[in-house]
């Protein structure tokens, strides 16, 4: 008996010995398994702090839009990407903390689920995230690693071709917006843009169909007809069903431009004459929405690429810099002007050029805080109106869309390529053309040498160079 005693409590101390040891062993910060859901709430987080930020090691597009422009350090205003690494840190974002985790909440999902409506319906929302991650790599660089990009045993992916993974994301896209199910349910309150709504996920898509379509038109113009069209009748219809990620107003989920402007105590941006003196000369109702008064209660802007007076001149405004202002990742009013360069183009849309650019400036404007009233007033301006302002169907829609993609550098940088209006100018100091792409990480010539000159060579010019048009940019 007190053997079997001795026996029993060793074999005791022996398990709690262990099971101590692996307790303080096993850090609960770090969890080995992962929820699906876990995974994407942090991809969207990612994807969208990286399209928010203005921290210049990562996101200058303001600055290449030229809506922005700095006060001290005036290297990324005259196009100087090299130094910080700028499309080092972009193409790792997404790759490495948005596409990822994408991938992995999609081989959890079927474990975590078990109802097969819901698992399609998270499926299909995380692969749209996907599609939309791609699109912003591969309009930034051109081909890039995709078919191989998120396979662990290849470490040296080959680059795709842009045109041709451009055609298979809108493949996905549809069979996302097909696969997608209002009568099941979705990631609910893990989804931090639509809260699980599927039925908005579903105009999203198409309103992203709509995005992507447009982007070809002067490429491949039969593709974007039949993705035009095919999106048109399903997508945003107000500002209500804006793609919107709302940020909290106490740290660490705050606005990225607070923590980087406001909390960190920096001087770094004024807004650019150019849109100050777009704006006031059409009597924008937008002009106090958008920017602070200078020194002496006006507004005026920089000048782009050179040094500037912070204190003299405006800012962004304070709801720009606000702690929990929210980041729009897809608008109603970019929806209406797509819309409009559709109908301008012969698509069937429905509605005219004229309204649908109408359309587009009221939401902007109400989107911002501005009344109908304000934003019918501006539209019977003769310098507004579809009818009557000054230029064709790409500069009038072109301007008004970069004035309502204000902070939203990314886009209204790429407005500017597709479109080339409004005009931009190139700062006296600049180290290389108005970039047009951002030339590749510095990383893949040493490491995926074969597939980076391949990559090279597909380049128009054979050079990696930001001055290189994209296959859309005709």
């Amino acid at each position: 008996m007190k053997k079997l005693l001795f026996i029993t409590s060793s074999a005791v101390l022996f398990w709690s010995c262990t099971k101590e040891l692996t307790n303080k062993n096993t850090d609960p910060k770090n969890p080995t398994i992962v929820p699906s859901y876990t995974l994407f709430s942090n991809a969207q987080k990612n994807l969208t702090d990286v399209i928010t930020t203005s921290d210049v090691n990562t996101n200058i597009f303001r600055l290449l839009a030229q809506q922005w422009t700095e006060t001290t350090y005036t290297d990324e205003s005259n196009y100087d990407l090299t130094t910080r690494n700028i499309p080092r840190q972009w193409w790792n974002v997404f790759y490495r903390d948005v596409l990822i985790n994408l991938a992995e909440a999609k081989k959890l999902i079927p474990n975590d689920v078990p109802d097969a409506g819901q698992q399609k319906n998270e499926l299909a929302t995380a692969d749209i995230l996907q599609v939309l991650s791609f699109y912003y790599l591969v309009t930034t660089y051109g081909d890039i690693p995709y078919t191989e990009a998120l396979d662990y045993n290849i470490t040296q992916p080959k680059y795709d071709n842009a045109a041709t993974l451009y055609a298979d994301l809108l493949k996905r896209l549809d069979a996302d917006i097909a696969a997608l199910n209002t009568g099941s349910e979705s990631f609910g309150g893990s989804d931090l843009i639509y809260g699980g709504d599927v039925a908005a996920w579903k105009k999203f898509a198409n309103s992203l169909k709509l995005k992507m379509g447009i982007l070809i038109a002067d490429s491949d113009a039969a593709t974007a007809k039949t993705a035009i069209e095919g999106a048109a009748p399903n997508v945003f219809t107000s500002n209500a069903d804006n793609a919107v990620f709302a940020y909290l107003s106490s740290p660490p989920n705050t606005n990225p431009v607070w923590a980087d402007q406001v909390l960190s105590g920096r001087q770094d941006f004024v807004v650019t004459t150019n849109i100050i003196d777009t704006l006031k000369k059409f009597s924008d109702p937008r002009i106090p929405l958008f920017f602070t008064v200078d020194q002496n209660g006006g507004y005026t802007g920089g000048e782009y690429g050179s040094s500037n007076n912070y204190a003299a001149l405006s800012k962004p405004s304070a709801t720009v810099f606000a702690t929990d202002y929210p980041s729009v990742i897809l608008s109603y009013a970019e929806v209406e002007f797509y819309l409009a360069e559709a109908a301008a183009r012969g698509f069937n849309v429905g509605g005219t050029p004229g309204s649908h650019y109408t359309a587009g400036i009221t939401a902007s404007i109400e989107e911002w805080g501005g009344t109908p009233a304000a934003a019918a007033a501006y539209l019977a301006l003769p310098s507004v109106s579809y009818a009557t302002a000054a230029g064709d169907w790409k500069q009038k829609i072109g301007k008004q869309a970069w004035i309502a993609l204000f902070s939203r550098g990314y886009d209204a940088w790429t407005e500017w390529r597709r479109l080339d209006a409004p005009n931009l100018i190139l700062p006296v100091d600049a180290v290389s053309g108005i970039p047009l792409r951002f030339t590749y990480t510095f990383e893949e010539p040493l490491l995926n040498k074969a597939n980076y000159q391949a990559a090279v060579a597909a380049i128009p010019g054979g050079q990696d160079v930001v001055e290189a048009k994209l296959w859309f940019d005709k």
